[in-house]
C-alpha cells in the first residue's frame, strides 16, 4: 500500500510542478514584400512551456524611395503555439501578436498599432543551433501607407 501511495504522490508532484521553461533567441534577415521587396533585419527572443510560448521581436526594414516603399521599425509581443517536439528535426509553429510600428518615407512619419499573424518552422542544425524560417502578415494601423504588409525571413536560432 505504501508503494501505491508513493507512486500516487510522485504522479501528483509531476502534475503540480511546472515544466521547465525553454527559451530561444533568433537573429534574422529577410524581406518585407509590400509594396516592394526590401531588406529586413531583426531579433526575436522567446520562452515557452511545451506547446505555448511568448516572445518579443524587433525588426527594421529599410526604405526604398524609388518605389515609395517606407522604412518600418516594429516591436511586437507574440503568443506562439508549437508542436511539443520536433519531427525529423522540424518543429512547426503558429504565431500571433501585437505591437507598435514606426513608418518613415521622406517627410512622412507615422507611428501606430500593428497586429501580426503567421507561422514557420524551426529546423535542427547541430546541438542547440537551429534554422528558423518565418512568414508573417502585419495589419498596420490607420495612417499606414501600405497594409497589410507581408514579411518572410530566415535566421539563426539558439535554443537554451
Amino acid at each position: 500500500m505504501t508503494r501505491i501511495r508513493a507512486a500516487g504522490l510522485a504522479a501528483l508532484l509531476c502534475i503540480l510542478l511546472p515544466a521547465t521553461a525553454r527559451a530561444d533567441a533568433t537573429l534574422f534577415v529577410g524581406a518585407l514584400t509590400t509594396p516592394a521587396n526590401r531588406l529586413t533585419r531583426g531579433l526575436a527572443i522567446g520562452a515557452g512551456l511545451l506547446v505555448v510560448g511568448v516572445g518579443f521581436e524587433y525588426a527594421d526594414t529599410v526604405e526604398d524611395p524609388s518605389v515609395d516603399a517606407p522604412a518600418i521599425r516594429s516591436g511586437t509581443g507574440n503568443l506562439l503555439l508549437q508542436t511539443p517536439v520536433a519531427f525529423m528535426g522540424i518543429q512547426p509553429y503558429f504565431i500571433t501578436g501585437a505591437g507598435l510600428y514606426r513608418e518613415s518615407l521622406g517627410p512622412h512619419h507615422h507611428t501606430g498599432f500593428a497586429l501580426d499573424t503567421g507561422g514557420g518552422v524551426k529546423i535542427a542544425l547541430v546541438g542547440p543551433l537551429r534554422l528558423r524560417v518565418d512568414y508573417r502578415i502585419f495589419k498596420l494601423g490607420s495612417g499606414a501607407l501600405y497594409s497589410p504588409a507581408h514579411r518572410i525571413y530566415a535566421g539563426v536560432n539558439l535554443k537554451f
